[in-house]
């Protein structure tokens, strides 16, 4: 399959390009979409509350981070941006007042009123299953564990959810960010929130054991399993044996294979797991995954379902673990698509996983290597793909808004918008 240019070797890791204060200036001014970014937001082509009223977050050079900021228009969100040059630029809730202006009012009229749903998913809670990588590093090894997080989550969010306008944002080092942005979503209140991502949250789902790993509260799940749990296991079991057991090698450390067999609930089949583990250190994954399958047999063990069991190591290891305070919360502020990420100069450009697979090795442009293709603007740059995407995404967003909601301006005078129009492309 091929893949765009984005101006970078295709490597198994993340290099990192750190870009200076000057490079940061000349992204902004040149290359950021501000106007699909103020439409987004704004659910219009013209100003709305849901982007007057919105807050705004500076991360600035020297470390400093500057909430409650909001802005009237696209003109003064990029020239806002431009001239504090920050690291990145993060969004957060539609308020009841412009947040600017939050000190001119009681703190019980500043409350959150709406923002899109937002799911974070992030590889370093994968470190009790990766062997490859630990902490901020990545590879394509590992990023399997994301690209079959992102499957499941989007087919749910389709197919579960019924949600239209949903996209999804590379993190710019090591996990990705999902926005929704049907009005529905965008109205949840915490309880809301929680009840959705509670929903996808099936790694905390059963009777949970510490010795057993941070993710076995997945064993002993209710049954019949839920059609999302099934469906889930029905892409991730065919990845299980390449990614988890050959690839990964999850169990081949003895404390790993130890943390393999306390899941086991059968007391005479895990302490027998444990005897031969230890007579045997050096046994892979691969190997110990037999075992157990052998010694069950051996032992007529009939106080659980092995078959249960495998489909809960499999939920255990490859389900998406997802960040529920970051979609709980809808005061949350996240990092805004086509911001850079700091440690790695790559920015976070939107994919689409119904039509291909995101590779952040070949996919993820960095400030550096867009500048070394055109200096001027993004056309002639690996950040097009991106922004085309971007681009496609708020039309079909404003779209389905309700054209009360699109006329309203940020007035009640304001004019009604003509339809039709695609979103433009002005920075």
């Amino acid at each position: 399959m091929t893949t765009p240019d984005c101006g970078e070797p295709a490597g198994d890791s993340i290099v990192a390009h750190r870009p200076t204060e000057t490079d940061m200036r000349h992204y902004y001014e040149n290359f950021v979409p501000f106007n699909l970014l103020f439409q987004w937001l704004a659910h219009a082509r013209v100003p709305t509350d849901d982007f007057t009223h919105r807050e705004f977050a500076f991360e600035h050079q020297n470390g400093a981070y500057q909430r409650y900021l909001s802005f009237q228009d696209a003109a003064e969100f990029k020239n806002k941006v431009v001239r504090a040059n920050p690291t990145r630029f993060e969004v957060g809730a539609v308020y009841s007042v412009e947040p600017k202006n939050r000190k001119t009012v009681a703190k019980s009229l500043m409350r959150p009123l709406a923002k899109e749903l937002v799911l974070d998913i992030d590889l370093t809670d994968y470190d009790d299953v990766r062997t490859c990588c630990r902490g901020t590093a990545i590879c394509r090894k590992c990023w399997k564990f994301v690209t079959l997080a992102v499957a499941v989550v989007d087919a749910a969010l389709r197919h579960d959810f019924g949600v239209r306008h949903r996209v999804w944002v590379f993190s710019g080092r090591r996990g990705v960010h999902c926005w929704i942005s049907d009005p529905r979503m965008r109205a949840l209140r915490e309880n809301g929130r929680r009840a959705f991502v509670e929903y996808l949250d099936v790694l905390s789902g059963g009777k949970k054991s510490r010795a057993a790993g941070p993710n076995s509260g997945v064993y002993g799940m209710k049954k019949p399993y839920h059609p999302h749990v099934e469906r889930s296991l029905g892409l991730l079991k065919t990845h299980f044996v390449d990614v988890v057991l050959k690839e990964q090698g999850t169990w081949d450390a003895p404390d790993a294979a130890a943390a393999l067999a306390n899941t086991i609930p059968d007391l005479r089949l895990r302490q027998a797991l444990l005897a031969r583990w230890r007579a045997h250190p050096h046994t892979t994954s691969m190997d110990r995954w037999l075992d157990v399958g052998t010694l069950y047999a051996d032992l007529a063990v009939a106080s659980f379902d092995l078959v249960d069991w495998r489909k809960e190591t499999i939920l255990a290891t490859l389900y998406p673990r997802l960040d529920v305070e970051v979609t709980r919360q809808p005061n949350h502020l996240l990092k805004a698509p086509f911001c850079v990420h700091p440690g790695t100069g790559r920015v976070c450009v939107p994919f689409d996983p119904a039509v291909r697979d995101f590779d952040p090795f070949a996919d993820a442009p960095s400030v550096h290597g867009l500048f070394a293709q055109d200096e001027l603007q993004w056309r002639n740059t690996g950040l097009r793909p991106g922004v085309e995407l971007f681009r496609a995404y708020v039309s079909g967003l404003l779209k389905d808004e309700p054209r009360r909601k699109r006329a309203r301006g940020s007035g009640d005078e304001a004019e009604a918008e003509p339809d039709g129009d695609e979103p433009s492309l002005e920075f």
